[in-house]
């Protein structure tokens, strides 16, 4: 049966409506999800983290897990190829020689979460020789793992320990894969990089949110009226080694 041209501009833009509405509604998504899910970076100038020691507690590890599973950090079997970006040490491994601020009657053996300190004067920059570590204008010391080539110079230079090194292939050993963050492969270092992809979509690091104790403190140490300046200026506090010059900025407030 014959039809009128009207009706064949009629059906033709039926199915092109049909064909193209896939994609329209994708587009739609998108953009819907672009400007309501998305939050406004944090920016600082200079990132840095406070430990409140007296809040820690030893059998609590909400930190290291909440770290671990926010970057699909393996979990391996023999100690030897373990992956730490946070970690849990004792105080004098932490401060060697340093009286503990309690008490010799009353001290407590006291373990502190241990991470990169992302150095106002990293030595791990300087050794790298691909660029593969670098330091961002507002201080976090960054690891692009496409550059690493596993030589683990960085690592020799951290006096702190903070690195770890994928000997073997990292994915098999992941319990939940995070798909907002990549894996990594073998033969590449790792280490903490305060959460820079949180940062980005205006969250803070994983750690801090997860600890129910309130004890990890994060923000801009150059801002006088920040939440970390005020939790610095109301105690004493200290830093790993810092006579070696690296400027470190996790802090330890007593």
């Amino acid at each position: 049966m014959a039809c009128s041209r009207r009706e064949f501009l009629k059906i033709a833009g039926i199915s092109g409506l049909g064909l193209c509405l896939p994609f329209a509604t994708g587009l739609i998504e998108v953009a819907t999800s672009s400007s309501t899910a998305a939050n406004p970076a944090l920016k600082a100038r200079r990132w840095a983290m406070a430990v409140n020691i007296s809040r820690c507690k030893a059998e609590c590890a909400d930190c290291i897990t909440a770290c671990h599973l926010e970057h699909n950090v393996p979990v391996f079997a023999d100690a030897k190829d373990s992956i730490r970006w946070i970690s849990s040490r004792p105080y004098p491994v932490v401060f060697p020689g340093v009286t503990q601020p309690r008490p010799a009657g009353e001290a407590k053996p006291l373990m502190l979460p241990v991470l990169c300190n992302h150095c106002d004067n990293p030595p791990c920059v300087r050794v790298c020789p691909t660029g593969a570590t670098f330091k961002r204008a507002d201080g976090i010391t960054m690891m692009d793992y496409h550059r690493c080539i596993g030589c683990r110079f960085c690592m020799a230079a951290c006096p702190y320990g903070s690195r770890s090194m994928n000997y073997r292939d990292p994915r098999p050993f992941i319990s939940k894969l995070n798909p907002a963050y990549p894996p990594r492969t073998t033969g590449v270092v790792e280490k903490c990089n305060f959460c820079e992809e949180r940062l980005a979509r205006g969250m803070l690091p994983a750690c801090v949110t997860a600890c129910r104790q309130k004890a990890l403190v994060f923000g801009d140490i150059k801002d006088a009226d920040s939440e970390i300046r005020r939790a610095l200026n109301a105690g004493f506090s200290l830093r790993r080694r810092p006579e070696l010059g690296t400027d470190p900025q996790i802090h330890y407030i007593l």
